[in-house]
């Protein structure tokens, strides 16, 4: 029986996420890659025209997934912090719920790939930002928070992306929300 179109290109995409929860965090080829699947290495390159468009493939559904679950956090609450505090929880569990994509997120399984790719990760990672800041604004129009909007969200992304580059590097042992109780009244008081 055939496959489904779409089928082969979300196993390729699967397994390439899997591949990257390695904890060594060794460079994924496509042969390896190929051979993970038992297919031909030109089997890949039926689905994508490089490997550069498998990686974009992963980047496509961090970004959906992500920025679906900030709209659903936003329309759930006015609370600008709550929204905040949402959001920044929400990457910490992606983070946790998607090892492999965490190396992208953090660029890890970027290096030596093309530089668009790096490019679009930090395009993600500013719109995060600009999330963050229009939820404490939203806080500060309700006079529910008084810090700076801007240098607040660039400390919470910053917070994200550190706690996604700890548990990557402990290959995946120190977990995005460890200690998430005591820094959350750090952050947002």
């Amino acid at each position: 029986m055939a496959a489904r179109p779409g089928e082969r290109r979300l196993q390729i995409l699967q397994t390439l996420a899997s591949m990257l929860e390695a904890p060594r965090g060794e460079r994924v080829t496509t042969a390896a890659l190929a051979a993970k699947l038992d297919v031909s290495e030109a089997a890949l390159y039926r689905h994508f025209a490089s490997k550069a468009q498998m990686f974009e493939g992963l980047i496509e559904f961090i970004e959906s997934t992500v920025f679906s679950l900030v709209n659903k956090i936003q329309a759930e609450s006015e609370d600008g912090v709550a929204q905040a505090e949402q959001t920044v929880v929400m990457l910490l569990r992606f983070a946790e719920k998607n090892q492999g994509m965490t190396r992208v997120l953090i660029g890890d399984a970027l290096v030596n790939e093309d530089e668009r790719l790096q490019a679009r990760i930090n395009q993600f990672v500013e719109k995060l930002e600009a999330t963050l800041r229009q939820s404490l604004r939203i806080a500060q129009a309700a006079n529910a928070w008084h810090g700076d909007a801007a240098a607040d969200a660039a400390v919470l992304i910053a917070y994200v992306v550190g706690r996604w580059q700890l548990f990557a590097k402990s290959g995946f042992r120190r977990m995005p929300q460890e200690g998430w109780a005591l820094q959350r009244k750090f952050l947002f008081g």
